[in-house]
């Protein structure tokens, strides 16, 4: 039985929270990766405890957005941190994109999408004139152009994504009920994995409390 691909977030600068999240995630029905954001990579220690992770997959959610030159220096920069996974904004141009595919070598380069915090009226606000949908299809447009290896985007773009690009798909915005909290466009797991999601990433749901019983919560949804 194929086993359902979860990267947990861990979003905190607290080296032991860490330690516990990834020690207490350690389950065969599950394939887990980790995914590190800005405030654990800018953190004291966290660059150091990245590079001593043994045998975990590990997502560096560091968002580039800038310039092809300094997209390409930081990912030269990281590349001894051997992460799996690396993101960089869709926005930042095709240019930048191709640029950094170029020198990524073993790390797969992920292209990410409107964040799913952000709706229709955010997007308005921005300066943006198109709806969420038809942007998520341009920008799976020039990932495929740039021959990025995995893009991210909601799971309620996935379908339309798909049709476009035939890599991995990755999915935030993951709610086991209806707290939605800071996200705007979310799903449950089991609606993500239908609608095509390769790996779905959950943070707070599982991180927030007792972390195993929560992991009991997930299972039992993901069989129903």
């Amino acid at each position: 039985m194929k086993k359902n691909k979860i990267f947990i977030a861990c979003d905190s600068t607290n080296i032991f929270r860490v330690k516990k999240i990834i020690q207490k995630t350690q389950n065969s029905k599950i394939n887990f990766g980790y995914k590190f954001g800005l405030e654990f990579f800018n953190s004291k220690n966290g660059r150091k405890f990245i590079s001593k992770l043994n045998k975990k997959i590990i997502f560096a959610d560091l968002k580039l957005n800038d310039i092809p030159n300094t997209c390409v220096s930081t990912i030269k920069a990281i590349k001894d941190l051997k992460v799996d996974y690396l993101t960089i904004h869709i926005s930042s141009g095709l240019e930048a994109l191709k640029a950094c595919k170029k020198i990524s070598g073993k790390i797969k380069l992920t292209g990410v999408s409107i964040l799913t915090s952000l709706d229709n009226i955010a997007l308005k606000q921005i300066g943006y004139n198109k709806d969420v949908k038809k942007i998520v299809m341009n920008q799976a447009k020039l990932a495929k152009k740039a021959n990025l290896d995995a893009l991210v985007c909601s799971a309620q773009e996935v379908q339309i994504v798909k049709k476009i690009f035939n890599k991995e798909i990755i999915t935030p915005g993951i709610r086991l009920d209806s707290k939605s909290n800071d996200q705007k466009r979310v799903m449950t797991p089991n609606q993500a994995y239908k609608n095509g999601s390769d790996w779905l990433v959950i943070g707070r749901p599982i991180t927030k409390g007792n972390i195993q019983k929560n992991l009991k919560i997930l299972v039992d949804h993901l069989n129903q």
